[in-house]
């Protein structure tokens, strides 16, 4: 029967999420692997052992591994536990929502403003852990002069290098010369300007 107090059915999905984490005297395996708090190994043994030397030292028996053969439970205190699991849960959304594959475009005749406009929307990307791809576009007659595009590719390639390592190498897509560019580790987010932050043209 659904809970509807705490926020409806939200009450309801938590306490589902926690009722699988088996803690204690809800653990049910005959034998379980045991490691300490510190991840140090402690052997196989019942149940009711483990539970004997965590509440020796104040903590929970808690099932970490309830699939493994036997299973594995660690001594540790249980909120503790649940804190750094749904931290270590929100860094792992956080992340997989956060980097996102950004195009910015060129054209081997874009002005000295405008380059310097989408070079620097470029490293903001980078700054805040996103790829990026790089495009330069040719129309009609610029495909006869592709050295230009490739030269301002090069050109802003050698100027970001220090806030991206190339996973792509420069090539052409049809009419389009692209390069893939990743964040590199380590490199500070831009500072963000008004310049930087206008949209492609």
């Amino acid at each position: 029967m659904p809970f509807f107090f705490l926020g409806g059915f939200i009450a309801e999905r938590n306490f589902r999420q926690a009722d699988r984490i088996r803690i204690n005297e809800r653990i049910r395996a005959r034998e379980v692997r045991v490691i300490d708090e510190d991840g140090g190994q402690l052997g196989v043994m019942q149940p009711f052992e483990a539970m004997r030397m965590a509440r020796e030292k104040g903590l929970d028996l808690v099932e970490i591994s309830p699939t493994a053969d036997p299973p594995v439970c660690k001594i540790t205190d249980y909120g503790k536990f649940q804190y750094q699991q749904n931290k270590k849960a929100h860094e792992q959304r956080k992340s997989s929502r956060g980097s996102q594959l950004k195009e910015v475009k060129f054209r081997p005749a874009t002005a000295e403003h405008d380059f310097q406009v989408r070079k620097n929307q470029i490293i903001r990307f980078l700054g805040e852990g996103h790829k990026v791809r790089a495009m330069i576009f040719h129309r009609g007659r610029e495909m006869a002069h592709q050295e230009v595009g490739r030269a301002k590719m090069t050109r802003l390639l050698g100027e970001i290098g220090e806030h991206c390592q190339i996973e792509t190498m420069p090539r052409m897509e049809g009419n389009v010369l692209v390069a893939l560019l990743a964040p590199k580790k380590g490199a500070g987010v831009a500072p963000r300007s008004t310049t930087a932050a206008q949209t492609n043209a």
